[in-house]
């Protein structure tokens, strides 16, 4: 019987395939842990890791937000609800003691006042700052009857110092919510004021002054394309934005704008600000994906969000590029360790917090010329482990909240073991800085209008070699009167100053054809054939700028123009190609079309892999629920340059013959066999329909057909598919409730839909059912002769209940603190072989034997454990009897009525 049930346990597992997790519990400690909230969390050597509390447990909410009061108090904002105050055990408490948990409600405005047992709990909340002896909250949360407080900003004070919060003040009424709305608040280095920063679908509240000159327009001539799911397509420049204002909330001042939604910002010890910006995981694929990225948020800083396809590229010149591009998923915190008890390499680091994939990264920074360079690893890992917010306690340990979107929430501390021999009054040891670095500062000083003859004197660092420091003067410059510096431009011989001031003048001058001619006169003095490719490209981001913000030149010089730069197309670089081409075809270039076209087929992209810390390979098998859709993706991820030059030429309206115009529209038809974010179709089709919308009305039924009408649905969303999507409601199956539908007497299996089933809800993408289907799991043919029906969904609906070695993953430990997740497929003397893609198995990377500190088994299936939820009883019944009949429509499942 012993045997036989090995067996069984054995055999469950088929159903799970390849697993993972990005991280493999935690390092060996004195004790074996036992908990499974902590088991599933790695961190450093030397640290360890307590569970507090759970308030999804104690039906408390999802908690996003915390600070920690004057009195070493932990205060929390559940998502969707209200505030809490929470005493918390020290460390080295015993596990039975429990943290105090007191709620935060206010009485409503709305109500009689002598009517005391009327609250209102003030929620909602995306920001909290103890801070001059108050609490300062950022509501995230349109009014209604609970909540009656909208989003902005707010200052909770206790004035009868009794220890309860009793007056609340509105500082800053902020249009704008939910995940893209109004984030958190940090106290400023000068201890005397508040920073705020807000997502993409917050409007710019009013402010006092501008660092970055309000002058800001789309600037992009790439054929403009909304996202075709809809997200953000009523928002504009400048996206998401940082502010400064005073404890009262009186005077507001612009820092810095162009974000997509940075939930946290930090300042360093050094007084510099950084941010955490999200990637937009509908666009992976595209030309204009941007990974989500650390950013050192320098004064008047543009980093270049434009709503659609517009996002700046950010070798742009008039915007800045990351300190740091991570990779895919979704930042939420960031604090600076200066004030924990760890060693010193963790004290004088970054935390950035990533919800999608469970990683609290530890970035390690370095002077280098006016910024910063970066380097990270992993700090702490778990799967699954939504991280929201955290912050260094008083007692020197990191405080982490886990939850967000209504999922399991908990509060984690996360501490050195050998804390009592750090000091904590023991400063960092302060970083050189070079000369490029205490210019930019001074040059930010006059980032607001300033004295007579300053455009003058900043003007000499517009050809400082050092980029940020170009930024900063070209900045200031555009804050002085227009008449102190225009004759600079016209007079200026240098090839990067000449560019940084033309650029400059378009920004800020008013649209003037005569003007725009002029420019177009100077710049043509600056030999294109002879200069650095950065010049180049800098020099081709102006003319776009100029062209889109003072119209396109018409007659002889919209001619010279393009005798000037068409013969610098095509470029063997693809970066000059995107800024070059996009010029030509707005300037109706006679020869752009004909360039084009066999590149849209043999364009080869240019290797990012690098260029991210985290590859997306090494993602997928951290969480189920993203990573296969990255894995489907990478299988057949789309050719982003040819996107890129195709969707360049849907606005071409010259220079198009019979053969050409067949070989474009036969592209996209090919284009659509790609796999690329949720919104790549929808891209490639409105890119095609703009294009088919040129063309004479006898042509345009020919052209659709030929490029794929029939593989589109009527949306132009999705691809066009025979296989009906789940009908559902569906609910959140749990094994018990789902045998008790399964054995209901009134559901009738429908083998059709079944198999149908298979292939919507991606079963299909894996494993196999008589032969159909995907190769990466188990075939599941034979899955009823051996499993009954809890079996099936006890390995469906907790996949990682049990994992055979025959899929297990393995958690590389590498000695410069990265970590590589993958299957091994062999070794060699010299290395490990790992694949990471369970959809291109025969995709391998070798890992180097003398870089590997440590090999980990991951203990969490890859097959998601939502799998059955999008499902209604009878399809879940449909679903199950398919499976148990392994694909054979005669079996007795369907045969037999119940």
């Amino acid at each position: 019987m012993l045997q036989k049930n090995k067996i069984v346990n054995i055999l469950k597992i088929s159903i799970a395939m390849l697993i993972l997790s990005a991280c493999a519990g935690p390092d060996e400690q004195e004790s074996v842990d036992t908990n499974p909230k902590t088991q599933k969390i790695a961190v450093p050597e030397g640290f360890a890791i307590d569970h507090i509390y759970s308030p999804s447990d104690n039906e408390k909410g999802s908690w996003v937000a915390m600070t920690f009061d004057d009195k070493g108090r932990m205060i929390t904002s559940d998502q969707y609800g209200g505030l809490f105050r929470i005493e918390l055990p020290p460390i080295g408490s015993d596990s039975t003691v429990q943290p105090k948990i007191e709620p935060l409600d206010f009485p409503s405005e709305k109500s009689d006042p002598a009517d005391t047992t009327k609250k209102v709990g003030i929620g909602y909340a995306q920001g909290l700052l103890w801070a001059n002896g108050s609490l300062y909250v950022m509501i995230n949360h349109f009014p209604n009857d609970e909540f009656e407080k909208g989003s902005g900003l707010y200052r909770l004070d206790d004035t009868d110092n009794d220890d309860k919060l009793d007056k609340l003040t509105l500082l800053r009424a902020i249009h704008g919510e939910g995940e893209h709305g109004p984030h958190s608040i940090v106290l400023g280095p000068d201890s005397t004021s508040l920073y705020i920063v807000a997502g993409n679908h917050t409007d710019l509240t009013k402010m006092d002054s501008y660092r970055l000159p309000p002058t800001w327009q789309r600037d992009n001539l790439f054929p403009h394309i909304l996202d075709p799911q809809g997200h953000a397509t009523d928002r504009k420049e400048p996206g998401g934005w940082i502010a400064k204002t005073d404890f009262n909330g009186k005077n507001w001042e612009l820092i810095s704008a162009g974000y997509r939604n940075s939930f946290d910002i930090a300042f360093n010890d050094q007084g510099e600000l950084f941010a955490y910006d999200s990637d937009m995981e509908w666009d992976f694929g595209m030309p204009w994906y941007r990974p989500t990225r650390l950013l050192h948020v320098t004064s008047g800083s543009e980093f270049g969000w434009r709503t659609g396809n517009a996002k700046w590229d950010e070798n742009y010149l008039d915007n800045l590029p990351a300190l740091l591009n991570v990779g895919q998923g979704s930042p939420t915190n960031l604090l600076f360790a200066s004030k924990a008890r760890f060693p010193d390499k963790y004290r004088n680091s970054l935390l950035a917090f990533d919800w999608s994939f469970g990683i609290i990264y530890s970035v390690q920074l370095t002077p280098k010329g006016a910024t910063y360079a970066a380097k990270a690893e992993e700090f702490v890992a778990g799967s699954p482990l939504p991280l929201t917010d955290g912050e260094i306690g008083p007692d020197g340990a990191l405080y982490f909240l886990t939850g967000g979107r209504k999922l399991e929430s908990d509060i984690y501390r996360v501490y050195y073991k050998e804390q009592d021999e750090i000091d904590p009054a023991k400063k960092l040891e302060q970083p050189n800085f070079s000369p490029e670095f205490a210019l930019r500062k001074e040059i930010e000083q006059y980032h607001k209008p300033s004295p007579a003859g300053t455009a003058k004197k900043m003007w000499e660092h517009l050809g400082n070699p050092d980029r940020h420091v170009r930024y900063a003067a070209r900045i200031a410059i555009e804050h002085q009167p227009l008449q102190e510096w225009e004759s600079l431009v016209f007079s200026e011989r240098s090839i990067t100053k000449l560019t940084e001031g033309v650029l400059a003048l378009a920004r800020t001058a008013a649209p003037q054809p005569a003007l725009r001619d002029r420019l177009l006169a100077r710049m043509a003095l600056i030999p294109l054939d002879r200069i650095t490719q950065e010049k180049l490209l800098n020099v081709l981001r102006v003319y776009e700028t100029l062209l889109y913000r003072m119209g396109k030149p018409e007659g002889q010089t919209r001619d010279a123009l393009a005798a000037r730069l068409s013969p610098l197309y095509p470029s063997k670089v693809n970066a000059v190609n995107r800024s070059l081409g996009k010029v030509l075809v707005a300037i109706d270039d006679q020869s752009v079309v004909e360039k084009t076209v066999p590149l849209i087929y043999s364009a080869k992209d240019d290797s990012t892999s690098s260029s991210n810390f985290m590859s997306s390979s090494n993602l997928i098998l951290r969480n189920p629920e993203y990573g296969l859709a990255i894995a489907d993706m990478l299988a057949n991820i789309p050719p982003a340059q040819q996107i890129y030059l195709a969707t360049m030429l849907s606005e071409a309206k010259q220079g198009w013959t019979e053969d050409l115009q067949t070989e474009y529209f036969k592209w996209y038809y090919k284009a659509f066999g790609y796999k690329g974010g949720n919104s790549y179709i929808g891209f490639i089709d409105k890119a095609r329909k703009i294009a088919l919308a040129n063309l004479p009305k006898e042509q345009k039924e020919h052209y659709a057909e030929l490029s794929g009408d029939s593989l589109v649905n009527q949306a132009g969303n999705r691809l066009a598919s025979s296989v009906p999507p789940p009908e559902g409601p569906g609910r959140n199956w749990k094994i018990d409730t789902a045998l008790k539908y399964l054995d209901s007497a009134d559901i009738q299996p429908d083998f059709k839909r079944g198999e149908e089933l298979f292939l919507a809800i991606n079963c299909g993408s894996c494993h196999t059912v008589k032969g159909s289907g995907g190769s990466v799991g188990p075939d599941l043919t034979q899955l009823g002769t051996r499993f009954s029906q809890k079996d099936m969904l006890e390995s469906i609906i907790e996949p990682s209940k049990v994992i055979s070695d025959q899929y297990e993953s393995k958690l590389f430990h590498l000695k410069d603190g990265t970590k590589q997740l993958g299957r091994l497929m062999g070794e060699n003397e010299k290395a490990y072989i790992i694949s990471q893609n369970p959809y291109a198995p025969q995709v391998t990377i070798e890992l180097p034997k003398k870089d590997v500190s440590e090999i980990k088994v991951s203990e969490v299936s890859i097959m998601p454990p939502g799998t059955l939820n999008s499902l209604n009883p009878q399809e879940l019944n449909d679903i199950i009897a398919y499976l148990m009949a392994g694909g054979n429509e005669k079996a007795d499942v369907y045969t037999k009525k119940k």
